[in-house]
């Protein structure tokens, strides 16, 4: 224990006192000096080996919790399997966030992991403000000693802290906002959930420009260039500096509902006519956007960019003949449908509506030109054109292939790398005709350039893919049973389903438009597209 720190038990629960003020309390579970096996050893021990004892775990997490609490952050880094970076991190809790008092909790451990509840107080300037939070910790065996140590990571100390992060408490870096949606509702992150990281970017992109001024808060520091800070409290608001957004709070709450019934999952909504962004929601919904930042095969919902390709060169119309057999040969790789079903001479539409893989990659040969995939892509679509959204965000690849890779983008496979906010900007192109840039933030507020796509379809093309969509959105295409309960006058969709890295069973992906509004959405493992991921779109469309 430091000089001059005097320690007391008062009802249980251990307490640091420094200069009068109480600094830190921890729980005990056996006694200040219970159990054996972990922190710093008095006396030579033979060395262990094999997992982790309960034993060990019990005391390995109360005396690192004992010493977090008691404000020694050399003690508590020594207890863990990184010292030189645990204990810089441990003192920053209490410098650095201006923590001037606290009560770690732990739970009841499961295996070697040991579930704590930290319940802080923040003082600055005279003020002071409760802090309560849950963390987590995870006992492991030293390598080179056979002692049980905390397996080392700044989410031990908060669940947001990652790597480079350092908490803070002060006047705030930028000033605050009241972001709303088109119609002036009031967005926040407590009651849409995932728009908590896309607002700490708007408001670190652009307070200043909406004349917000800072309070007094604790956050985290990021310490990454393009990852914004993290507000943990706010102890005095700031004058917020109202920003208005394209989101729509009725699309945006029924995504945020659709999206929670599934361990991971990701949907955006899109206009067409303009590319305003309606909604963006994930499951989880901290941390990383994957609707917007996520890079995966979209499986058969990229035949939407295909079938343009296809029908711009003139090797098929909506209503012609194409053949749908049950496997295809290209080059070394062969190709199936689901099940290994076959068509037949069909209309090209009822191949699209069906899903029919090799009725797209019989036609490669007659394309004959590798990149024509990846310039339709692009010169149409837009993908890979650097698209200014507002925040951060992926706007696709499609990298030149030969072969059977080539075959594979065909079909959404391989390479071809998008999200969902992606595969709502290609829905809302073919609805549309021409590619919209989708944005949440008008770019007049910053002056921003918007991609712009080197053409657009023509009529009679755009017209043909519309109604290949209708045909799979409705009658016997796969989309029909999600897009059943979807309105609107016009209305058309593509399932798509993606095997990544050998998983068990595939990701669902669905994409579909009503009238003026697109959505698309994946579902990590979540097989059949029209299963999973078109419960999420429907659920968008009918809302927005």
């Amino acid at each position: 224990m430091r000089s001059g720190v005097k320690v007391a038990i008062v009802g249980g629960v251990f307490v640091v006192v420094a200069g009068g003020v109480a600094y830190g309390g921890y729980n005990l579970w056996q006694g200040v000096n219970g159990g054996s096996g972990g922190g710093v050893s008095t006396k030579s021990e033979e060395k262990r080996t094999g997992p982790v004892t309960a034993d060990e775990v019990n005391t390995a997490a109360k005396e690192f919790l004992a010493a977090w609490a008691a404000g020694e952050p050399e003690k508590a880094g020594q207890l863990t399997n990184n010292p030189v970076d645990a204990g810089p991190v441990v003192a920053d809790f209490g410098v650095g966030a201006k923590v001037s008092k606290a009560e770690i909790v732990p739970g009841t451990p499961v295996g070697p992991n040991v579930p704590f509840t930290v319940k802080a107080t923040v003082t600055y300037e005279g003020q002071s403000k409760p802090w309560t939070y849950t963390s987590e910790l995870t006992v492991v065996r030293g390598t080179s000693t056979g002692r049980a140590l905390v397996d080392w990571k700044p989410a031990v100390i908060h669940p947001k802290l990652t790597a480079n992060a350092t908490l803070h408490t002060g006047p705030a870096k930028t000033g605050a906002i009241m972001a709303v949606d088109r119609k002036g509702v009031e967005l926040t992150a407590e009651k849409y959930p995932s728009l908590g990281p896309i607002l700490d970017q708007l408001r670190e992109k652009y307070a200043a420009k909406a004349g917000g001024q800072p309070g007094v808060e604790t956050w985290i520091e990021s310490g990454t260039d393009g990852v914004p800070n993290t507000t943990l409290i706010t102890h005095v608001k700031g004058r917020p500096g109202r920003l208005e957004t394209t989101i729509d709070a009725q699309a945006q709450a029924a995504a945020e509902k659709a999206v929670k019934q599934y361990g991971e999952a990701s949907v955006v909504a899109v206009k067409p006519s303009t590319g305003e962004i309606r909604a963006v929601a994930n499951a989880p919904s901290a941390g990383f956007n994957a609707a917007f930042q996520g890079k995966q095969a979209p499986g058969s919902t990229w035949k939407i960019v295909t079938a343009a390709m296809l029908l711009e060169k003139g090797l098929v119309t909506s209503n012609g003949p194409a053949e749908c057999p049950p496997t295809v040969r290209y080059y070394t790789r062969t190709f199936h449908n689901l099940d290994n079903f076959a068509l037949g001479t069909v209309p090209f539409k009822r191949s699209f509506a069906k899903s029919c893989n090799t009725a797209f990659i019989k036609l490669i040969n007659e394309v004959d030109d590798d990149s024509a995939l990846s310039k339709e892509a692009r010169d149409v679509f837009g993908i890979g054109l650097d698209w200014k959204t507002g925040i951060v965000s992926s706007d696709g690849s499609v990298p030149e292939e030969t072969q059977g890779a080539a075959a594979e983008q065909y079909i959404g496979q391989g390479t071809v790398q998008m999200n969902a906010l992606n595969i709502a900007s290609v829905t809302a192109t073919a609805k549309y005709g021409t590619f919209k840039q989708p944005f949440l933030v008008s770019q007049e507020l910053d002056g921003r350039p918007f991609a712009k796509a080197a053409r657009s379809l023509s009529p009679s093309v755009s017209s043909q893919l519309r109604a290949m969509m209708r045909a799979a959105a409705t009658g016997e295409g796969t989309a029909a049973g999600a897009m059943a309960s979807v309105g609107g006058a016009e209305k058309g969709a593509k399932t798509g389903s993606a095997e990544v890295d050998g998983q068990a069973t595939s990701n669902s992906w669905f994409t579909g438009y009503s009238d003026d509004l697109s959505a698309a959405a994946v579902v990590q493992s979540g097989g059949h597209g029209g299963d999973a991921a078109g419960k999420v779109v429907a659920s968008v469309l009918r809302a927005g």
